[in-house]
């Protein structure tokens, strides 16, 4: 997977759409960007690298093109948390690409043996309870120090369900992978 190349797309998708409103595929990307992948672009502030903007598609629903630059725009315009960016802000924020694979359900016989299937730093998660859903990337149980059961319990809350809700059997847990690739300045991969 070119992952610099995913991270280069997703940046200069942002910045025609926050400085012209314009949207254009690029004419040379590899073949594998035609076949469908869950995505996620994360914006960071720089050098703090705070987080700025993170929206994504967890399933492999777009080929992997559309889906990156829908998320770049979304990431940059659309997270409810923070304002959109604007022109000033581009060359103060660093991208992140999280390429996914298709979330398969942890299936297991009691609801407490999740936490033997789940690896810190490897594993993303998806909580599912009726209407509910909420997911976090791989990297974030690490960032936080969180083991299994508070990686767990974290999902749910970012679901909007209590900590516990993932021992109860209504609730689906899913698990994915994810290919990280980032800048470590603006626009410098």
């Amino acid at each position: 997977m070119d992952g610099k190349k995913a991270v280069r797309i997703a940046r200069r998708t942002i910045e025609l759409w926050i400085r012209n409103r314009e949207r254009r595929k690029p004419e040379d990307y590899p073949p594998e960007f035609d076949e469908k992948s869950g995505v996620f672009v994360t914006i960071h502030s720089y050098p703090k690298r705070q987080l700025r903007g993170c929206i994504g598609f967890p399933e492999p629903i777009y080929p992997l093109i559309r889906a990156l630059q829908e998320v770049a725009i979304l990431a940059a315009t659309d997270d409810p948390r923070f304002p959109p960016l604007s022109d000033d802000d581009l060359d103060k924020i660093v991208i992140e690409v999280s390429i996914l694979t298709k979330p398969e359900r942890i299936q297991v016989k009691a609801t407490k043996e999740y936490i033997k299937h789940i690896q810190v730093g490897k594993d993303g998660l998806i909580v599912r309870k009726g209407i509910q859903s909420g997911l976090l990337l791989p990297q974030v149980a690490t960032e936080y120090g969180w083991g299994p059961e508070e990686f767990l319990a974290q999902t749910c809350m970012k679901a909007g369900l209590p900590p516990q809700a993932w021992i109860e059997k209504s609730t689906e847990v899913y698990k994915f992978r994810s290919l990280i690739f980032s800048e470590k300045k603006p626009g410098k991969i």
